[in-house]
């Protein structure tokens, strides 16, 4: 029987309580980091997103950056099915786990596992396993579905995979498989969400400089330059797989422009410069 999971981190990470979340939302989308509105209007020369970097942090923290990169798929589609990649922070379940079929309830109500989808991401990476019990504490999938339930409703699907093993071998693996699905449905209807925070505890200054460092083959599509900077100059990314994966799949899709849309610390959102995180938002065009 499919399973319902109740939220893990409603009241720590964002707001218990519907009315406060859709505040924190809506503060997170006014707040000068964030996009200040929700506009339908593509931008001029791009077709589409099929894929963006999202941060996964406490909303009081990251959620502006955050609306920056759902506001940008807005502008252009409103998708049927979010496939949500994020590190397992907990290294609980699977290496590689997808969760296969059920629900996921939120404060804003509930969103249905995209089971097909699930279907065909198996089909197509065999070591990628169906595993509720990795996503049981695990936030960075979670985070992600209010502001989707808020911009795009409750009729959208997901499918969320969580990374414990974050190899070169398993981003190109899952990074290729994401693209064919995405390539198999009708353009725009499928979005890739690549959940991560970045450089973790340190200074303002030394988190937006290591952070720049590891973004920049990011927007040039290079996951071996990326995945080099990462180990070389200690960038505590925690989701590096996820956004490896990201590079793969849109090197397949045939993406050819990467944009930062916004980058941030929480210093930036707190005021607290010395011990601090990296957000970014990243958008990937078609």
């Amino acid at each position: 029987m499919p399973q319902t999971r109740k939220p893990a981190v409603a009241g720590y990470f964002y707001e218990a309580h519907r009315d406060k979340l859709i505040e924190q939302i809506e503060w997170s989308i006014r707040h000068p980091l964030g996009p200040g509105q929700l506009i339908k209007q593509p931008r001029e020369g791009y077709r589409s997103v099929p894929i963006v970097i999202v941060p996964h942090a406490g909303y009081v923290y990251s959620g502006p950056v955050a609306a920056m990169s759902f506001a940008e798929i807005y502008r252009f589609h409103n998708p049927r099915t979010f496939i949500i990649v994020g590190p397992n922070h907990y290294g609980v379940g699977s290496p590689v786990a997808i969760y296969p079929d059920g629900v996921w309830e939120t404060p804003l109500g509930s969103l249905e596992v995209d089971s097909e989808v699930a279907k065909e991401l198996m089909n197509k990476v065999k070591y990628l396993e169906p595993d509720v019990y990795a996503f049981s504490q695990e936030h960075s999938m979670e985070v992600q579905l209010p502001f989707i339930q808020y911009i795009f409703g409750n009729n959208v699907k997901i499918v969320p995979i969580a990374l414990w093993r974050q190899t070169k071998d398993v981003a190109r693996d899952l990074g290729n498989a994401i693209a064919d699905v995405i390539t198999s449905h009708e353009p725009g209807s499928i979005v890739y969400v690549a959940s991560s925070d970045w450089n973790h505890y340190e200074p303002h200054e030394i988190t937006t400089e290591k952070d720049m460092r590891a973004i920049d083959p990011v927007l040039k599509l290079d996951e071996d330059s990326f995945l080099d900077v990462i180990e070389r100059y200690d960038v505590s990314a925690c989701g590096y797989g996820a956004i490896a994966t990201a590079i793969v799949a849109a090197k397949k899709l045939g993406v050819k422009n990467v944009v930062l849309l916004r980058h941030a610390t929480s210093g930036d959102t707190s005021g607290y410069t010395l011990e601090t995180v990296g957000y970014a938002s990243i958008a990937f065009y078609l």
